[in-house]
């Protein structure tokens, strides 16, 4: 650790100004704490029963969340491997299950879906996780799309307040995805849109908009106060840390993780450095650390190179977050104090 020293003595009426401000007892990390410092991606999707990826995180100080969704990938099988990996890893792995919306509008899915929260929490998830289909692919009977706020779903958050149940919801996506190409502010946008038209609401004028998706999960916020939520990927505000820190301030239970949005913190951090890292340090307590990366298994992988990859892109954000190096931006340099709870802390009690 790197550890600002104040001088003592007579200093002119200039310095003491700039010197007043100064903690000795504030330190700071480096690129060599990297690896010897406890870590928690607490936004990893592990989808394979391989063990070498966990070795991996393992060989770095990292623990692993990972979050089931109800997506391409089978939710049973999700489910399956995490109980697996967190049997063979019980202290460095931890995963949150999810439920399945195929059956919504049909007799019986309130009940079947709090009855497959209850089976995910005894296979030994910590909280569940709800993805963006709900409010940009779903649809009643009507073809109406079907939002989080539904009533239909006041029975499950009632349910899953009441047990004390976290909740990880990715609801909406980043504003880009509602903005022409030219007008995005991350390039990982314009490359993820173009690879899944499906979920480019630019071209789907028809669909939600990108204020309704933020103004239906807030709406479950205000009904739920005292649940226990994750707003994923920066709660979809990832464009402005003023509107994201006006939310955390109008839900004291929200927190949020950094998940797949590095590109736009940034990108305000270029702009204005001063007012993100401010952010960070006044939220520190609710911001968790995330990249959503992703393993599975594909004929003809080059697991190295997987490994290498991920390695390199832990360590580049590290960078960002706790040393002033350029590697595109100049970094945060966060306080190790700051950087132990964002990174590790916040996310523990997730773990057993």
């Amino acid at each position: 650790m790197n550890i600002r020293i104040c001088l003592p003595g007579i200093v002119s009426v200039a310095l003491l100004a700039v010197l007043m401000s100064c903690n000795p007892a504030e330190k700071y990390y480096t690129v060599s704490d990297f690896q010897r410092t406890p870590k928690i991606d607490a936004h990893f999707h592990y989808l394979t029963r391989d063990a070498q990826y966990m070795h991996l995180a393992s060989s770095l100080n990292f623990k692993l969340l990972n979050p089931n969704w109800d997506g391409p990938s089978s939710i049973d099988e999700q489910l399956a491997i995490s109980v697996a990996v967190q049997n063979s890893f019980p202290h460095e792995f931890a995963f949150f299950g999810t439920f399945p919306v195929d059956s919504f509008g049909k007799p019986g899915f309130t009940s079947a879906t709090i009855a497959r929260v209850d089976d995910c929490i005894k296979a030994g998830a910590s909280g569940i996780k709800i993805w963006k289909n709900i409010g940009m692919v779903l649809q009643d009977h009507d073809g109406r799309y079907v939002m989080i706020n539904d009533t239909a779903f006041s029975a499950l958050f009632e349910y899953l307040e009441k047990k004390k149940i976290p909740v990880m919801g990715h609801l909406g996506e980043p504003r880009d995805c509602w903005l022409p190409e030219n007008e995005m502010i991350d390039p990982g946008a314009v490359t993820y849109f173009r690879e899944h038209p499906q979920y480019y609401m630019y071209l789907h004028p028809e669909a939600p908009s990108y204020m309704a998706q933020i103004n239906s999960r807030d709406s479950i916020l205000h009904r739920y106060p005292a649940l226990d939520f994750i707003g994923a990927h920066l709660a979809s505000l990832e464009w402005s840390v003023d509107e994201l820190a006006k939310t955390l301030d109008k839900y004291p239970n929200l927190k949020v993780d950094i998940a797949a949005r590095m590109n736009p913190v940034q990108y305000q951090s270029a702009i204005n450095r001063a007012k993100v890292r401010d952010f960070m340090i006044k939220y520190q307590d609710r911001i968790i650390y995330g990249t959503d990366f992703e393993v599975h298994d594909e004929p003809g992988l080059d697991i190295e190179k997987v490994k290498s990859n991920l390695q390199q892109g832990w360590l580049d954000q590290w960078i960002y977050m706790t040393t002033d190096s350029t590697l595109g931006v100049k970094g945060l340099k966060l306080p190790a104090a700051v950087i132990d709870k964002i990174y590790y802390k916040n996310a523990e009690k997730y773990f057993r």
